[in-house]
């Protein structure tokens, strides 16, 4: 296979094949000065500091044709992607949407003490994207929004979202670097463990848990103050006490982590939607589709143990002969979810499942989700 280049984060074309080779993927929701919905990840716009021509470098303070004409793409853009349409809506493909919010100096940022505008803001954009959503008539159960904020339940509750959605928690603040955001952080980190950030988010009324890596990575999640998850031993066994079915997402799943999180039950967003890369560290083939092409039991031991001499070959007569869950019967699908259940302690009995959509895996599939489409990108992203 030819060396693959990765496209820019959040692009049309590294959304297209994110969505293509993998479950689903997540991107990043910003408003534009003329209130549309533009994906883009940085507060500020990020292409060469020449090109802003010395202007309010914000990307709300920009209209939509301005960021089209940088190459950035909007909401309404990629719902019109046929491929990526065909993918979302047909296929059962999972969208994450994260709602980016506003740096306080930019227009509609609200400073930085006017929380209740921050959260209105976000009800705005939760509105704005649901009726794109329901005009192409995307499945309900294929979506779900979040967003950096402690009170993103309030702002679904003002727009009325009918959409599954969730926090991401801990907060970290909307100004500073990296480093500094990650390190102001820590502290909430530090003294949420994950039995407690999981009531959160059930008190709440979220669908679902997005967490970081440090929750399952040695070292990190020793650092806790209370009960520590992992991914082996008695600390999985009290994930699955603790989550009793709700999904999880985690990221990024970084290479190393990857092939454990699927097998605990956990979606992973990830950074690397090569498809050259289909051999783990750990000595297993990578399937890329494990809620949209599930496997079976018969069919999870024989990639599993295939070896690296044979597993390419082995991945691609199971491409071929494994039906996407769009395409199952009744009969598999409740196989399947039976399986799942039993593996990683939903809850509900098989036997009364009730698919959301006749092409979308049951809520609690475990999911590959491209991050930022295809993977996270350098800077400038164009």
């Amino acid at each position: 296979m030819a060396d693959w280049q990765q496209p820019p984060e959040n692009s049309l074309i590294s959304l297209a094949h994110g969505i293509s080779n993998s479950d689903g993927i997540e991107l990043d929701l910003r408003f534009t000065a003329d209130n549309e919905l533009i994906i883009h990840h940085d507060a500020k716009v990020s292409v060469n500091k020449q090109l802003l021509d010395n202007r309010n470098p914000y990307v709300e303070s920009w209209e939509l044709d301005e960021l089209h004409d940088f190459g950035f793409c909007s909401f309404r853009q990629m719902l019109e992607h046929k491929d990526i349409l065909k993918n979302w809506h047909d296929e059962g493909k999972m969208v994450c949407l994260e709602l980016k919010r506003p740096h306080p100096k930019s227009p509609k940022g609200g400073g930085y003490f006017d929380g209740a505008k921050l959260t209105q803001t976000l009800s705005e954009m939760i509105s704005s994207a649901s009726k794109l959503i329901d005009e192409f008539e995307i499945p309900k159960s294929n979506v779900v929004f979040y967003a950096f904020h402690n009170k993103m339940h309030k702002s679904v509750k003002i727009s009325n979202c009918q959409y599954n959605w969730a926090e991401l928690l801990p907060v970290v603040p909307r100004i500073g670097s990296r480093r500094f955001k990650r390190m102001m952080a820590y502290p909430q980190y530090l003294v949420t463990p994950f039995g407690k950030l999981i009531n959160k988010h059930k008190t709440r009324g979220a669908s679902m848990v997005p967490c970081a890596i440090e929750y399952f990575q040695p070292f990190y999640n020793r650092l806790l103050i209370g009960k520590s998850v992992g991914l082996s031993g008695r600390r999985l066994n009290y994930f699955q006490k603790c989550r009793t079915g709700m999904p999880v997402y985690v990221w990024p799943a970084k290479e190393n982590y990857e092939f454990r999180l699927l097998s605990s039950g956990i979606t992973g967003l990830t950074d690397n939607l090569d498809p050259n890369f289909t051999w783990y560290n750990d000595g297993k083939p990578r399937w890329r589709f494990p809620a949209t092409q599930p496997l079976d039991q018969i069919q999870l031991e024989k990639l599993n143990n295939a070896s690296f001499e044979s597993h390419k070959e082995i991945l691609s007569d199971l491409e071929k002969e494994v039906p996407k869950w769009s395409e199952c019967d009744k009969q598999r699908k409740l196989e399947l979810t039976k399986m799942w259940q039993d593996k990683w302690n939903w809850k509900n009995d098989s036997a009364k499942t009730e698919f959301n959509s006749e092409n979308s895996p049951p809520w609690q599939a475990v999911r590959l989700i491209g991050h930022r489409g295809s993977g996270k990108t350098q800077r400038p992203v164009m």
